[in-house]
């Protein structure tokens, strides 16, 4: 399938109308073929590049006055370097594939910050390709070349302004795994998908056999209508529907795992078992466990404190690795009885869901390197009660921690 390309925003267009070569790459703005000064006062082209900042078709104002550029330093046409637009020199990696060298700090003076974007890259662009001029009259920013911006191979439907904005696109890159699954696509297994779903992962594979009625709805995140409990749809189709809105790569299958058709859990990188019967687990785990497959398995427990009316209970994200997978019995309950019984009559916490999903997937970001792990804990619980976090199975530096 071809790239989508992209519409580009009017102040955008204005650049590129006016000759500049303008390209929109990862959530960055980039102007090509700036013509510079270098310290030998030889006259190049670098690449001026900015984060983008707001919605698609409407960028706005930009978040900060500050631009990076790809190539020497510039200089003036005497070959001393532009000082007062230096912010640092250090090569850093926007995205993967991309580096840019320098950093520039340059306000406009008596205004609150660039109005638009073009007014920012305008601005930067003369600074660097004035000095160049003043070496060579000829010499232009405006080319008249034209580069189709697309969005490559990016699964979102619009772009991730919040890795841009933040400068973590190469971290959040760590997450592009190919092919993970959810097994289970319940209480807590939804909430694992919402977060899933916003990183890069290339394919996301859902399997659950039950139908999203009403009392699903009050455990899953987002609101669903009248008219969806009314037709009752396969719950992974509810929500691939939902989350399809957002982004590519979502498959959903109407059909529970048993041991006929375990098989198709076969090559994926990671799995999210999110499953309330304890054979079901037994069965899952032992099959990515025996296919060094690593996945994480969350639960939970509740009772009811008759004398105060309350609730308590715990829940917990186990990890399984081909560094640790033997503590997984005992922390996994495996049989027809699993302590979960107030659970399986489908009360409604679904802040503890919430809990329960984050719990797993700040685990599999630790696992994919996305967030630091020291002590690589394999087994991670909360309890309501004491309000307490604990960890257990460590693999990673212990001592280190104080």
């Amino acid at each position: 399938m071809s790239p989508k390309l992209i519409v580009l925003d009017p102040d955008l267009q204005r650049l590129q109308q006016e000759g500049y070569e303008v390209e929109v790459q990862n959530g960055h703005v980039l102007v090509h073929s700036v013509p510079y000064v270098n310290a030998q006062r030889k006259v190049l082209r670098g690449i001026v590049v900015t984060n983008l900042n707001g919605n698609v078709g409407k960028l706005g104002k930009p978040g900060d006055h500050q631009v990076w550029f790809v190539g020497e330093y510039p200089c003036r046409h005497t070959g001393m370097p532009i000082e007062a637009i230096r912010h640092s020199s250090q090569a850093i990696q926007l995205w993967p594939g991309f580096e840019a060298q320098h950093r520039f700090s340059n306000k406009p003076f008596g205004a609150n910050g660039y109005p638009d974007y073009y007014s920012k890259m305008k601005n930067y662009i003369s600074i660097i390709s004035n000095e160049a001029k003043k070496i060579d009259p000829d010499v232009t920013p405006c080319t008249f070349r034209v580069i189709v911006s697309t969005d490559g191979d990016s699964v979102f439907r619009y772009w991730d302004t919040a890795s841009s904005r933040a400068n973590i696109m190469t971290v959040s890159a760590k997450l592009a795994m190919d092919k993970i699954a959810i097994v289970g696509l319940g209480g807590t297994g939804s909430y694992v998908l919402d977060l899933v779903a916003k990183a890069p992962v290339r394919e996301i594979h859902l399997y659950d056999g039950d139908k999203f009625i009403q009392h699903n709805a009050f455990r899953a995140p987002g609101a669903a209508s009248i008219e969806t409990l009314e037709d009752q749809p396969f719950k992974v189709t509810y929500f691939a529907r939902i989350y399809g809105a957002m982004r590519t790569g979502i498959f959903p299958y109407e059909e529970y795992i048993t041991e006929s058709n375990i098989s198709v859990l076969e090559g994926f990188d990671f799995v999210f078992l999110c499953v309330d019967k304890g054979e079901v687990r037994k069965l899952i785990g032992n099959f990515l466990r025996l296919n060094g497959i690593p996945f994480v398995d969350v639960g939970m427990e509740l009772v009811i404190v008759s004398e105060e009316n309350c609730l308590i209970g715990t829940c917990r994200a186990t990890l399984s690795t081909l560094d640790k997978s033997d503590h997984f019995e005992r922390h996994a309950p495996q049989g027809s009885d699993n302590g979960n019984d107030l659970y399986g009559t489908n009360i409604q916490v679904a802040d503890m869901n919430a809990l329960n999903a984050a719990l797993a997937v700040i685990k599999w970001k630790q696992v994919c390197g996305f967030y630091q792990d020291i002590v690589k804990a394999h087994h991670t619980t909360y309890s309501i009660n004491s309000h307490s976090l604990t960890r257990d199975e460590m693999t990673g530096k212990v001592d280190s921690i104080s």
